[in-house]
């Protein structure tokens, strides 16, 4: 064994060490301490040769593809604020509030009543008409980077500015803008039905045309005169209300009634948030809870931003006009890349391959080069190609025959994604999306909203330590099918053939629940976005799914709620992460906010992760990853592997370093909630008539019960559990849900698998 070989062996010992100390201090150190000697011990004689005769007839399809088909990131990122924090953030002088007395919005026609769209001929052949092709918009100029009022693009909604001081004028532009909303409601297509259906069924013999017109007609909302005056009334409120503070606003209407108030004119004084010295982050706070301790000490107010918001929103819930009123929180993506205390390391070694490929003893496989590393998609069991942790997706697409339907659609409301990933830019899978990041100081893309999901990056805090951007919508939306799957390169995704549009809501730092809550209806086909010529924009492919991979450690906001319920009314199913933060779910959104179908992180044993949020509001449990761990015993960690272009990457086959690559392992609920997505999307491929709640109620039959070890945790870690008899300081944790398992989805009536 030459010197170099000798010290390439060294440097993956350490490197398998590093692996599996990482999070080692989290559970069981001894035993990861052990089986971190074992890897580094196989990679050793794999470097030395050993192996080489023992692997020499197996086949390996990762050896006969280019190395960027196959390389796969090894580093593991720090957090992107640095610490951790269980407060959450909101931007200051930024407000949601909808008047009371707004009855439910109703949607256009009832879907299962196919004469009903044919009464609107108008209405139908507009519907009809090609959407606009997204491309990107031409650079605009970089916003300011102080406190002074924002120009947020809101959709077409008319836009009210309220200054005190010129009260005449403000009361006619509330005038103009409501005009302005009643002349949409008085051109808008009659109201019809509202529907929870996702299928046009009596409309079978109709032209495929009509029929994805009719859908469309279905899930917009409709401008309602109580919107229209309860908008107008709450606008007067708020102008007295400024008034008192000395501020004026922009008042940003919809059709459904939500108000987003952009406030300015708080004195100089800037808030730097905890770890961030950057003065274009001084727009954003944690939440004390604090409130308004003194409503009446003006000079306060008007020099700390934070006050002047804390004061803002407790006098307008107070004036007793409003449904609900609160902040603009910030939403985080739901990658677990925070190493416990104690942690040696932020980086993740890596190990070579072993060079074999376990053969899979089923019919359906695809030949993508990394799809042996994906446990997550493997059937549950504990035979030859199988995984414990595994969901079922192979199974599925044997026993049914359906790797997926272009017809169904998966919006994947995150950080948009990276356009240009070989993986994604060669898919037919990637339907036109939206970039619903109002704010230019979080866009990272030079402007606000716009036609372009592509995603520039979210790093918060470049003086943060090894922190970077997450791409995490390419990740997650990978695991859904965003990527060209069996195409011999890269990954797998759970749907091969479904339509992903994607819908840019996080940006830098996170995402403002204001934009959040736009972009679920957007996804939805509700609400139109406003084109660069002020047209309306409706999203062409009005989802069947929305997948929200996100987190707020809150409960769940009004406004959230309210965007996420009048989605699922009009028969769009929402998938939720349940959050990191390994606690109830309850207490984090929108993991647990009604009407979302919540999911708990699972790893390699199919037991719930030691980061998961668990509790009655978790319905499933899906992989999502353990990177501390390597049970399937293949030398590397058990994250989720997916699409997403990394730097400091390495062969899997060699070992060698490569600068960059296209692949990742993460770990996260945020990885767990796009396999049920995925999984909801196959369900609709297979009964693409069955509603919305015929597709959950078959999905929570494609489950398993989980044992007392599957929902198990270190009794120190969560006091007052149940000890586990025969488990030495193992609880029994409240985890709620069942495990995803897709193959006890029955088999279509009088079909046999393919594999049989």
């Amino acid at each position: 064994m030459s010197n170099q070989s000798t010290k390439s062996a060294r440097l993956l010992f350490g490197a398998a060490l590093t692996s599996l100390l990482l999070v080692s201090a989290c559970d069981r150190q001894g035993e990861r301490l052990e089986r971190a000697r074992e890897i580094a011990d196989a990679s050793l004689k794999q470097i030395s040769g050993e192996t080489v005769v023992e692997q020499a007839n197996k086949t390996d399809p990762m050896r006969s593809v280019p190395v960027e088909a196959r390389a796969i990131a090894g580093k593991v990122i720090s957090d992107i604020s640095g610490k951790p924090t269980n407060k959450p953030a909101f931007a200051v002088l930024s407000v949601i509030a909808k008047p009371a007395d707004i009855p439910p919005a109703e949607a256009m026609a009832e879907i299962d009543d196919g004469e009903l769209f044919l009464e609107d001929e108008t209405a139908l052949a507009e519907a009809m008409e090609e959407a606009p092709v997204a491309t990107a918009p031409a650079p605009r100029a970089p916003a300011s980077r102080s406190l002074e009022l924002f120009q947020p693009e809101m959709g077409i909604a008319p836009r009210v500015k309220l200054d005190p001081k010129a009260r005449e004028q403000s009361l006619q532009q509330i005038e103009e803008a409501t005009r302005a909303l009643e002349t949409t409601a008085q051109t808008q297509p009659a109201p019809l039905k509202k529907t929870r259906s996702l299928q046009p069924r009596s409309l079978e013999s109709a032209p495929v045309e009509e029929q994805m017109a009719a859908r469309k007609l279905a899930r917009r909302s409709l401008v309602t005169r109580d919107a229209i005056v309860a908008q107008r009334d709450a606008n007067a409120v708020m102008l007295d209300t400024l008034a008192k503070y000395k501020m004026n606003a922009e008042v940003t209407l919809s059709r459904e009634g939500q108000m987003v108030i952009q406030v300015a004119g708080a004195g100089p004084t800037l808030f730097t948030p905890e770890d961030a010295k950057d003065p274009s982050l001084s727009f954003l706070a944690i939440d004390e809870g604090k409130g308004c301790p003194d409503p009446n000490d003006l000079d306060a107010i008007e020099a700390d931003p934070v006050l002047a918001t804390n004061c803002f929103v407790d006098d307008l819930r107070a004036s007793g006009q409003f449904e609900y009123v609160e902040k603009d929180f910030i939403f985080e993506n739901q990658f677990v890349r925070r190493p416990p205390e104690g942690s040696p390391s932020t980086s993740n070694g890596v190990t070579p391959s072993t060079g074999s490929t376990t053969p899979v003893n089923v019919e359906v496989t695809p030949n993508d080069p990394l799809w042996d590393l994906q446990w997550d998609m493997k059937p549950r069991g504990s035979a030859e190609g199988q995984s414990l942790g595994g969901a079922g997706f192979q199974d599925f697409w044997t026993r049914q025959g359906i790797e997926g339907s272009s017809d169904v659609v998966v919006a994947v409301v995150d950080t948009g994604l990276q356009m240009n990933h070989p993986d994604i830019a060669a898919s037919a899978n990637i339907a036109p999306g939206w970039d619903m990041v109002s704010d230019p100081r979080m866009g990272n893309d030079g402007d606000g909203r716009d036609s372009d999901p592509n995603d520039p990056g979210d790093l918060c805090n470049p003086a943060v330590p090894g922190a970077a951007d997450s791409f995490h919508g390419t990740h997650v939306a990978g695991t859904i099918g965003a990527a060209a799957s069996n195409n011999g390169a890269g990954v797998a995704g759970g749907a091969w053939n479904v339509k992903i549009v994607p819908v840019r809501a996080l940006g830098k730092c996170g995402g403002r629940l204001s934009d959040i809550n736009d972009a679920i209806r957007w996804a939805a086909g509700l609400i139109p976005a406003e084109g660069a010529d002020g047209s309306e924009v409706w999203n062409d492919n009005p989802a069947d799914i929305i997948n929200l991979s996100i987190g707020l450690f809150e409960y769940c906001p009004a406004s959230l709620q309210d965007a996420i319920d009048s989605v699922t009314e009009r028969g769009a199913v929402v998938v939720s992460a349940a959050g990191n933060a390994r606690i109830d779910t309850a207490y984090y959104a929108p993991g647990g906010c009604d009407n979302v179908i919540s999911v708990a992180a699972g790893n390699a044993l199919g037991e719930i992760t030691a980061y998961s949020n668990f509790g009655d509001g978790v319905d499933i449990l899906a992989p999502g990853g353990e990177m501390a761990r390597d049970d399937d015993n293949d030398s590397r960690p058990d994250g989720i592997l997916s699409t997403k272009a990394s730097t400091d990457c390495y062969d899997p086959v060699t070992g060698e370093a490569v600068q960059d690559c296209y692949y990742a392992y993460e770990q996260g609920t945020s990885m767990a909630a796009p396999h049920v997505s995925a999984a909801l999307a196959l369900l609709k491929a297979r009964d693409p008539e069955a509603s919305s709640d015929e597709l959950i109620e078959t999905l929570m039959a494609a489950t398993d019960p989980r044992t007392d070890m599957q929902c198990a945790g270190l009794c120190s870690d969560y006091p007052g559990t149940t000890p586990i008899p025969g488990s030495e300081n193992m609880c029994r944790r409240p985890c709620g849900g069942r495990i995803l398992n897709l193959a006890n989805v029955p088999e279509p009536v009088g079909t046999t698998g393919v594999g049989d």
